[in-house]
């Protein structure tokens, strides 16, 4: 054997460019990563799309550019946006997603923080679309449901470009802005609402005037049936309802004290003591 093999030096250093050939030529792709394989800038290949584990490279010619497959988030800024009924509402949302395509991802954003970036201001600008569209109580109602996933589709088409697929659209919170626009709107609401409760208590008195006249009528018709077979109770009958009516009252208001003078032979005083005739 050479010396110069013997030399403790030089088998260091050949060890050393063995181990640096063997990183550059050899790459283990884990669980969660997908690598796209560029040579001199040119995108060549995808690593890892079905399969972890160890692959091979061209040493210093190849370089490994790695990508997340796991399910990633874009975080809007929180902005306000105005809805059908004249509400500014503040909204905080954010959206999940995945790179599907890597080699498209690569060659459009190269990382997937460009691409976060690309979809913060379409995610901005399709919930504004969207619930500019409706009034705020449709953000607390089953119909929020509806709106998040023409949110999500909206912005898909936009991610497709990019490799990227949207897997869900959320809002984190959509709240009236604090201080003369939230007591402006608390203030509307209330009126809102005194004038649906005196729109209710229209339509009951309305109901109920309706209910009296048809008693009314019904009363009167019964009256002049028994006028026509008894006269003299009909006209006891008419007595008691005013006496009710002066010294009772109908039970809605008491009446104020009234005092009446009148002769024993008063006609009126006769129908209570059977000498009407």
């Amino acid at each position: 054997m050479s010396p110069a093999l013997r030399n403790p030096i030089v088998i260091a250093f050949v060890a050393i460019v063995l181990l640096v050939l063997a990183g550059s030529t050899f790459a283990t792709v884990p669980e969660t990563k997908q690598a796209v394989i560029v040579r001199f800038g040119k995108p060549i290949r995808i690593l890892g799309t079905t399969e972890a584990g160890l692959n091979w490279r061209i040493p210093f010619a190849e370089n490994v550019q790695w990508i997340d497959k796991r399910v990633l988030d874009v975080d809007m800024d929180r902005q306000q946006v105005l809805s059908t009924d004249q509400l500014r509402l503040e909204v905080d949302a954010f959206a999940r997603y995945r790179i599907t395509d890597p080699l498209r991802m690569y060659i459009r954003a190269r990382t997937e923080e460009r691409v976060s970036e690309a979809l913060r201001p379409i995610l901005g600008s399709e919930l504004r679309n969207e619930l500019g569209k409706r009034p705020f109580a449709a953000l607390l109602s089953p119909e929020r449901q509806g709106v998040m996933e023409n949110v999500r589709r909206g912005l898909d088409r936009v991610a497709r470009q990019y490799g990227a697929e949207i897997i869900d659209v959320r809002i984190k919170k959509a709240d009236l802005p604090d201080g003369t626009p939230l007591q402006s709107a608390y203030d509307r609401m209330r009126t809102a609402r005194l004038q649906e409760a005196r729109s209710i208590r229209a339509q009951g008195a309305k109901q109920a005037q309706i209910i009296r006249a048809e008693a009314d009528a019904e009363a009167a018709k019964t009256y002049a049936a028994s006028f026509g077979k008894d006269a003299s109770f009909y006209d006891f009958y008419r007595a008691m309802q005013s006496y009710q009516t002066t010294f009772i009252g109908d039970g809605a208001e008491k009446p104020a004290p009234t005092t009446i003078i009148m002769s024993p032979s008063n006609d009126y005083l006769k129908e209570f003591t059977g000498r009407s005739r």
